[in-house]
């Protein structure tokens, strides 16, 4: 598969936390070229099972942030909020597509003019406090009954425009809206090509509402309760936790709910060491996995996160186009030594 191809077909499928069916049709359809088998549970996740009771599952979220509607004000505008961990100065103003009952509508989410001293103006209050969604609307061009009759109303999903799903070359890098965690979901494919003919105790899921608490990968974990989660995520660049923007995958010593035992990581990179692979270790201060968020809930017993080496997280990511063959070639890799 070609894994640039891959990504720019991810991250132009939408895909919010509640509402990921775009991209699971994409990805379900990928998973069947590669001749395996999956379902999907009441969570919404997509399971690919590789033989009996898992004791070891691979997971990569299917779901972005977004936007959700909070309130319908007059003139057709809407008052929106984070769905996820979305920042308004992240996106800007810039076209959205509200993903109304009857099928997704233009907007505008906007900030207002500077042309003005009014305190009341986003423009003026931005010079004092931080940018948050108080300040911002969606703009839709529809009267209040206009956008009732599409079925718009608080909880409908708002999402970024097919037009800003592009991908962005930077010299040898990469770089677009999602890759956190569509490039991940590419590595998921890559890895189960791999793994061609590969039958063992082991699952693929592709987990839903992970942007939201890790509910997905939780519902699933509950009823299976495996050994081993290996998380497939990004590895933020941040400066207390710093990596370069190569091929090389990351591997989360640490993170906001709990750490990786000291035998995994060297189980680790001698996988990676065996496969020609390079690491990047990295303790972080803030964020979680699917792995790391189910062993602080006792659903795993030994959470493993690999990543993507990534600038920008939850904005416009940067990062390397080989990192994502890496991370499958590490991922099959760690899956065939935990299951030999």
């Amino acid at each position: 598969m070609d894994s640039l191809k891959l990504l720019q077909e991810f991250v132009r499928a939408p895909g919010p936390p509640g509402q990921e069916d775009a991209i699971r049709d994409c990805v379900a359809a990928h998973v069947k070229k590669v001749g395996r088998k999956h379902w999907t549970d009441a969570k919404g996740n997509l399971i690919v099972d590789l033989g009996g009771k898992p004791r070891v599952v691979v997971t990569a979220h299917l779901d972005e942030i977004a936007m959700l509607v909070r309130a319908i004000e007059g003139g057709g505008s809407l008052r929106v909020g984070a769905l996820g961990g979305l920042y308004p100065w992240k996106l800007g103003e810039g076209p959205v597509s509200i993903l109304a009952e009857t099928g997704p509508l233009n907007g505008i989410l906007s900030f207002g003019s500077i042309h003005t001293e009014d305190a009341s103006s986003p423009a003026v209050q931005a010079k004092q406090t931080p940018v948050d969604w108080d300040m911002a609307w969606v703009e839709t061009g529809l009267s209040d009954a206009q956008l009732s009759l599409r079925g718009v109303r608080p909880g409908t999903r708002v999402v970024v425009h097919p037009d800003a799903r592009g991908l962005t070359k930077v010299g040898e890098l990469v770089a677009g809206r999602f890759l956190d965690d569509r490039a991940d979901l590419v590595s998921w494919l890559l890895a189960l090509e791999l793994l061609d003919g590969f039958e063992g105790d082991v699952s693929f899921v592709a987990s839903a509402c992970e942007e939201t608490g890790g509910e997905g990968a939780l519902y699933y974990l509950h009823e299976h309760r495996p050994e081993v989660c290996i998380a497939l995520e990004l590895g933020p660049n941040v400066p207390d936790a710093p990596v370069d923007l190569t091929p090389d995958p990351t591997l989360w010593m640490s993170d906001g709910y709990a750490a990786m035992s000291a035998a995994d990581g060297n189980l680790v990179t001698k996988v990676a060491e065996n496969a020609g692979i390079g690491l990047q270790y990295q303790g972080l201060s803030r964020g979680g996995s699917d792995a790391s968020c189910a062993a602080s809930h006792g659903l795993c017993a030994r959470p493993i996160t690999l990543g993507l080496a990534m600038e920008n997280s939850h904005g416009y990511e940067i990062m390397h186009p080989g990192a994502m063959t890496n991370l499958a070639t590490l991922t099959a890799a760690l899956v065939r030594a935990l299951v030999s």
